[in-house]
């Protein structure tokens, strides 16, 4: 018989001992008192006169009172059935005095706890264990029968690979942690688990791998999600980001990797990262992060090497020129003069109606209008719309004057550059800076360029990090072999050896 609890190897379980105070308990303790009197201060305590989907069934178990309690949706019907057979079946005359005896001889389950105190009741129930309370028993017995609802393990929307595993993250945390064990059979891959929010009381799972990370490191990341103190986290991974760096709303560029995958996140395991995933959640944390991990794609580890390093070379530059191809563009229109004459076919030659940085700032947000009609349409429409869509943003456009082609064809660049790596947070401080530089462009000339070229660089110098050597790492402070493998994708072989 195998109980749930925090084990000494700081495994994912389910431990005897709760913190924290639940905000509204009040009323008579469940654990005093005749099986009638307890029974109602439970009814009390969750309310079931109006609440429905808290179940409740009276029993009788081997000649006692029992009272069963479970939460409609989390149970399993069949799983239950079969339990609450074996039970009904249990005689008087072999009913145990002690709850450790009826424990040992007629729990029927591998997946048990036993509860001892309220809190630990309140928190067990609402996370789906069915709880038994028996006549002549103070502690109560739970069975973890739940079945949370899910969806499959399908490959992510935004995450996807031209090659390799096509599964990915669900929105229950402890399926998702299996896909993890299951790439990782060691026994120094660690799962702590720890409650976060007064009202929500979150499941935070922290991984990392013994050895492979350091242990203050780990500890200062345990410490701050301890220390968190928040009603819920209502937008889970998102408000727990906000949560770890409550002043730094300022910076738009992502301060932690986010992946969907199981495969990348066990290889960031592998490489001493600290995972941190939250139940409701689908996305897994990666934590240190940096501007060149954050580049990084799956794909890139799909493919031999030389077409990895093409890929990763490729992404990076597309996302160099996406900052800055705009703002150049109308720099050189201000300064034709600056333009060779190779190039002149560059400028602009049909009458221009709307200044050219009213197109440009026009159009910046009419892409994203786009996006968020895309996300909103129906599939049955979304072709129809797509090409219409085309056609008006096309050759309506430049014909009615309101936008000239030259200009039409860069910002027709920057919409799909922002789709070569799959971090949307990182392209998003891609098109603030493009904005930001712009407009700078545009009222100060090519002084109003450098500056936000210096902004640019002061944000990423600024982005803080949780933990690691900083956001420019291996950059600054600089790591040439580091460095060198960012930028090239070296083999499996050559990357262990220089271990």
């Amino acid at each position: 018989m195998q109980k749930k609890e925090i084990n000494h190897n700081n495994q994912l379980c389910y431990g005897e001992e709760m913190q924290g105070e639940p905000g509204g308990i009040t009323g008579q303790d469940i654990f005093e008192g005749s099986h009638d009197k307890r029974l109602e201060a439970i009814r009390s305590l969750f309310h079931m006169e109006e609440n429905f989907d808290i179940l409740n069934r009276n029993l009788i178990i081997g000649g006692r009172k029992a009272s069963l309690f479970a939460v409609d949706g989390f149970l399993q019907g069949t799983v239950s059935e079969k339990v609450l057979e074996f039970m009904y079946s249990i005689q008087e005359q072999d009913m145990p005095q002690q709850y450790n005896d009826f424990v040992k001889n007629f729990a029927p389950f591998v997946d048990i706890l036993t509860i001892k105190d309220k809190e630990q009741f309140i928190h067990m129930l609402l996370a789906g264990m069915t709880c038994f309370l028996i006549e002549g028993y103070q502690e109560i017995i739970a069975f973890d029968f739940r079945e949370y609802p899910s969806r499959s393990v399908d490959e992510p929307e935004k995450d996807k690979v031209l090659r390799g595993s096509r599964d990915g993250f669900i929105e229950s945390l402890i399926p998702n942690l299996a896909l993890i064990r299951r790439r990782i059979r060691d026994t120094d891959l660690i799962f702590t688990i720890h409650k976060v929010g007064r009202a929500s009381k979150t499941d935070v799972s922290i991984a990392y791998m013994k050895g492979r990370v350091k242990e203050e490191q780990v500890k200062k990341v345990l410490n701050r999600i301890d220390e968190l103190a928040v009603d819920s986290l209502t937008m889970n991974q998102e408000s727990l980001a906000e949560l770890l760096f409550p002043r730094s709303w300022w910076n738009p560029f992502p301060r932690f990797k986010y992946t969907e995958r199981p495969d990348t996140t066990a290889a960031c395991l592998l490489e001493g990262s600290v995972i941190v995933m939250v139940d409701n959640s689908s996305a897994a944390m990666i934590i240190p992060t940096s501007l060149f991990s954050i580049l990084e794609d799956a794909n890139d580890y799909y493919f031999p090497p030389i077409t990895g390093t093409y890929l990763r070379l490729t992404r990076m530059l597309t996302s160099i020129v996406a900052v800055y191809i705009t703002p150049i563009f109308l720099l050189l229109l201000q300064n034709p003069q600056w333009v060779p004459k190779d190039f002149e076919f560059i400028l602009i030659k049909d009458p221009i109606n709307i200044p050219p940085i009213a197109q440009m700032l026009i159009l910046e947000f009419a892409i994203d209008g786009l996006k968020m009609a895309s996300i909103n349409t129906p599939n049955m429409l979304t072709t129809p719309l797509s090409i219409v869509a085309g056609i008006v943003f096309g050759d309506y456009t430049v014909s009615s004057g309101w936008f000239n082609a030259e200009i039409m064809l860069y910002m027709a660049f920057v919409a799909v550059a922002n789709y070569t790596q799959s971090n949307m947070e990182f392209g998003y401080a891609i098109k603030f800076f493009r904005i930001i530089s712009l407009i700078l462009t545009a009222a100060f000339g090519v002084w109003g360029f450098a500056a936000a070229s210096v902004l640019l660089v002061l944000a990423l110098i600024f982005n803080p990090v949780l933990i690691g050597k900083g956001y420019l790492a291996p950059l600054f402070p600089f790591e040439g072999r580091q460095l060198l493998k960012r930028f090239f994708r070296v083999n499996i072989t050559a990357a262990h050896s220089r271990k």
